[in-house]
């Protein structure tokens, strides 16, 4: 078992999400810049390119600070094999509902394989 000394910097929580995800979750003070000047949220909009996201998902995961990426599922759709590929614990990536798109379980990547690893 990992020991925690190896976790015990990760404190953050990052997301990828819509305006009002970001916004909501900023007024609750998740909200933070590093030294580097690096956000850890990123707001995506009709005009985001995939690419953008990828980068930013790909700079939350490797962070050493992150402890919890939370990603709208709908944006997660669009970045799906980027998603499915992701196997770490830490950060541990979740995707949430937004305002306007509802959540579907059928779609959630860590819930698949939690049924896969249950045998359903």
């Amino acid at each position: 078992m990992a020991s925690t000394t190896a976790f015990k910097d990760r404190n953050l929580i990052a997301v990828i999400g819509d305006e009002d995800s970001i916004t909501g979750l900023l007024l609750a003070g998740i909200g933070h810049i590093n030294e580097h000047q690096r956000k850890n949220f990123l707001v995506v909009d009709s005009k985001t390119q995939i690419s953008a996201i990828e980068a930013a998902f790909q700079e939350f995961t490797q962070r050493k600070d992150t402890a919890i990426i939370l990603i709208n599922q709908h944006i997660a759709e669009k970045i799906r094999p980027t998603v499915d590929r992701y196997q770490e614990a830490f950060p541990t990536l979740l995707e949430i509902p937004s305002k306007d798109h509802p959540y579907d379980p059928s779609k959630d990547s860590v819930l698949k394989r939690v049924q896969k690893l249950f045998g359903e």
